[in-house]
């Protein structure tokens, strides 16, 4: 007599499969930041990848959050960074009015906080004037800049830099 061959075997199987799996991997992580306890001086992975040291250069190839340390029967409240490196910084880099006669508005968002500097240019590159240069929260922001006296007529380019990433629009001053 042959034995029948159910799902309900397959499923049961298939569960115990995956809950071993899910057993493995939580211990080899466990076990991988326990050997590793003495070089971490912060809660982050992210801040230890940006060394130069060749212990941990594997780190700079890992993942892309940043783990806290694994503690059985712990609660955390370590923020874990889920942004991608290919995801955008500077975003909706808009200029207007564009001739402009008097007033320069710009507008642009940010994802995450960081260094924004605007600067105005001529044709040839060369830095005419510095717009705005300091630290941004996250978000939409707004920049009027007054042309009066400041700029004679014909093209320039603004450049928005935030982080490393940059946007350059072309405007026409009359």
């Amino acid at each position: 007599m042959r034995r029948s061959f159910t799902y309900s075997y397959v499923y049961t199987y298939t569960w115990v499969v995956m809950v071993a799996m899910a057993i493995f991997i939580n211990f080899a992580f466990a076990a991988d930041f326990k050997t590793l306890k003495a070089d971490f001086k912060t809660d982050t992975v992210l801040l230890r990848s940006k060394t130069k040291s060749s212990k941990n250069s594997y780190l700079k190839n890992g993942l892309h959050l940043a783990l806290p340390p694994l503690k059985p029967a712990v609660t955390s409240n370590v923020k874990v960074n889920v942004a991608r490196p290919d995801d955008k910084l500077l975003t909706d880099v808009q200029l207007y009015p564009n001739p402009v006669t008097d007033q320069i508005n710009l507008k642009y968002s940010i994802s995450r906080n960081t260094n924004v500097t605007i600067k105005i240019k001529d044709v040839l590159g060369n830095d005419i004037s510095t717009m705005f240069s300091q630290r941004v929260e996250s978000g939409d922001h707004n920049l009027n800049y007054p042309i009066a006296n400041k700029l004679t007529r014909g093209f320039y380019f603004i450049r928005v830099v935030a982080g490393t990433e940059s946007v350059i629009k072309r405007v026409l001053v009359l």
